[in-house]
């Protein structure tokens, strides 16, 4: 936390009062011009954006707001405009970008309550909702993650922004990472760190064979959970115990199947000693050794 540069007082950029409404009657007058009549009922300032919600009037379809994003965006001398419906309200979002952008910092993001109570096991620090509040997703439930945009609009900073978060909450027994940086920039800087399983790959032959070993080892574990009958790796550290105890106290009582002896020297007194030798045998190959 300490090595985490502190947020600077000049850097949140209030809007007042005034001007949010004075933009507000303004976007309602563009909108009029095009046609488009209803209300500006209220208004949420974020740190980038400003969301404007519409409550058009009777009659009005959101397709024919949506399709003004651009007129919009010129109309209001901005780079550029959102225009969506709000789910669960009668009302259509206008987002904004702000003249002046709040930075928003990561000690800000990690030391907030969201961040320090959340129960997912991969927490990631992605910013701030246009309300203010911490943006704290699970990389566990979203596995399947691609940032793009513009040169310059942020990507690197995103990125590590998550594997700061990772590397702020988890020891390398918890999290082993694998990283793939063919420019060899950007990632250089983690070069050496605890929680790498090899040092940061920048040769494209050596990056394939990395992913190789990453889909054979994900399938692996698949195999592994599926003989255990779990479906997650959250249920697969406790599971995983168990059988190894079975498997000793059934290789106590018989040998596995592979090296049981034949069934006419196996002495059997009664049917039901029998049945239970052949139960015991067949249960010892179910888990793993």
């Amino acid at each position: 936390m300490q090595l985490l540069a502190e947020p600077r007082n000049d850097g949140h950029v209030r809007i007042s009062s005034d001007a949010l409404e004075q933009n507000a009657r303004l976007l309602e007058g563009v909108l009029e011009d095009f046609g488009v009549k209803g209300e500006i009922i209220h208004v949420r300032p974020g740190p980038v954006v400003t969301l404007y919600e519409l409550e058009p009037a009777p009659g009005i379809k959101s397709s024919r707001v949506i399709g003004l994003a651009d007129d919009i965006a010129r109309s209001m001398s901005a780079i550029a405009a959102r225009v969506a419906v709000i789910p669960g309200k009668n009302a259509i979002g206008i987002e904004l970008p702000n003249q002046r952008r709040e930075t928003v910092y990561l000690r800000e993001l990690v030391a907030a309550q969201d961040f320090e109570r959340t129960k997912a096991r991969l927490a990631l620090c992605l910013g701030k909702t246009i309300g203010g509040e911490p943006v704290i997703v699970d990389l566990a439930r979203t596995p399947h993650m691609l940032v793009a945009g513009t040169t310059g609009s942020g990507k690197s900073v995103s990125i590590n922004t998550m594997i700061l978060s990772l590397l702020y909450r988890l020891t390398p027994e918890q999290c082993r990472l694998i990283m793939i940086d063919p420019k060899m920039l950007e990632l250089s800087v983690y070069d050496g760190i605890p929680h790498l399983l090899t040092p940061v790959v920048t040769d494209p032959k050596k990056a394939v064979v990395a992913l190789k070993w990453t889909v054979r080892e994900m399938e692996d574990r698949y195999k592994k959970m599926s003989k255990l009958g779990v479906r997650n790796i959250e249920g697969f550290t406790p599971a995983s115990r168990r059988p190894r105890k079975r498997a000793r106290a059934s290789a106590a009582r018989s040998r596995p199947a592979s090296t049981a002896r034949p069934a006419s020297r196996c002495s059997r007194p009664r049917n039901s000693t029998w049945r239970r030798c052949r139960s015991s045998s067949s249960s010892s190959t179910r888990w793993p050794t």
